[in-house]
């Protein structure tokens, strides 16, 4: 038996980054993965342009000037460092819109490769500085992972689940969703933020000697 473990994240949040590779370290030391995990579609920037904008516009404008946008990443650069991340922000210049990475991410859903594509999408903006919203760098993400880029090319070009994506968002806000990344286990219990793997370990733990018990509810 499994357990599902939906995730709201998206791909241009660090701590959805941090969150992920904790996770993912639990699990790599666990004797068994009890998860089925599938990822969900929230924007932090839903107002975005399609284009994105300039990265130092937007965070100054975001958090009023350079300096304090440097001190709100400070606690970012030093969760991932724990996390054996290292965050090239020189790198990145720009900040997507996300919409169409979120697409992206549900066509991979629909052909199991939807973790290797939330994990290139990652690699790609925090690591090499891409823009995942640009269509061509996302095809080139999805071939990465073999999916067929020109289908994913045809379908960026066309309105293909935009009206999906933005449902699914607005419907996790409703829900009273208002941050990413969040877990949510079993469909019943939401565990918010970039948890450390110490206490992935033990919620994996706990559902094991669930499972073995079948007192799993």
């Amino acid at each position: 038996m499994s357990v599902r473990l939906d995730i709201l994240s998206d791909p241009i949040c660090p701590w959805c980054y941090i969150g992920k590779t904790n996770l993912d370290r639990a699990l790599s030391e666990a004797p068994v993965n009890p998860f089925v995990i599938q990822f969900h579609p929230f924007q932090l920037n839903p107002e975005m342009p399609r284009g994105g904008m300039d990265r130092r516009t937007y965070l100054e404008a975001k958090f009023g000037g350079k300096e304090a946008a440097v001190r709100a990443y400070a606690p970012v650069v030093e969760h991932a460092k724990a996390a054996g991340l290292e965050i090239n922000f020189e790198a990145m210049q720009r900040t997507p819109n996300t919409l169409d990475a979120h697409r992206l991410i549900h066509w991979a859903g629909i052909e199991g490769k939807q973790l290797p594509v939330v994990d290139a999408l990652f690699a790609a903006y925090f690591t090499e500085g891409r823009d995942i919203g640009d269509a061509d760098t996302l095809a080139d993400i999805a071939d990465s992972v073999g999916m067929d880029a020109s289908v994913v090319l045809r379908l960026l070009a066309s309105d293909a689940d935009r009206e999906d994506i933005i449902r699914r968002d607005t419907e996790a806000r409703q829900m009273g969703v208002n941050s990413v990344p969040t877990f949510i286990v079993d469909g019943k219990h939401a565990v918010p933020g970039a948890q450390p793997p110490e206490l992935w370990a033990r919620v994996i733990g706990e559902i094991a000697a669930q499972l073995d018990n079948g007192t799993q509810h």
